[in-house]
């Protein structure tokens, strides 16, 4: 399945602007793998997309806490961030499988990390520095993350 857009984000502000954007093709019970490296934009895209759906409140890394959790009317977004884990045990340790759940959007940087344990990703968001900005490249990996893939390549297209 593997369906995948790419694109070019030449500043935060562009970011912040896919990300809100995309947020309109997010439907609950999605998970989405943040991958880059430290500065890549994982975290500012995720202040885009809970923008996007609404929440007007701080957005900050869950690099020390592990998760940030965002109550929304529709759902709730459960942003995880394993970068300090040593063993991937640490996830079965913390309790995490329960945030995944029908009525949630979870997103995890540092998937890696927490190995087999962690749920398949519907879409995976690698970010990379290029120049001053970022390149995207957004894979599909289930029937459910390609239509979420599609509905945003359709609004985008309606947008530009």
């Amino acid at each position: 399945m593997n369906d995948t857009s790419e694109h070019y984000l030449p500043d935060e502000a562009a970011t912040l602007k896919f990300a809100a954007g995309f947020a309109r093709a997010i439907t609950p019970g999605l998970v989405i793998y943040l991958r880059g490296d430290l500065g890549a934009g994982k975290t500012t895209f995720t202040r885009g997309l809970l923008a996007g759906l609404g929440y007007h409140g701080r957005v900050k890394s869950p690099t020390y806490t592990l998760v940030e959790s965002y109550p929304l009317s529709q759902f709730t977004v459960h942003h995880f961030d394993l970068y300090r884990f040593i063993d991937p045990e640490e996830w079965e340790d913390a309790g995490f499988r329960e945030y995944f759940a029908p009525d949630t959007l979870c997103l995890v940087e540092w998937p890696d990390k927490g190995g087999d344990l962690l749920p398949q990703p519907d879409l995976e968001l690698a970010l990379s520095v290029d120049g001053s900005g970022r390149r995207y490249c957004l894979t599909a990996f289930t029937e459910t993350g390609s239509s979420c893939l599609k509905r945003h390549s359709t609004q985008a297209a309606a947008n530009y």
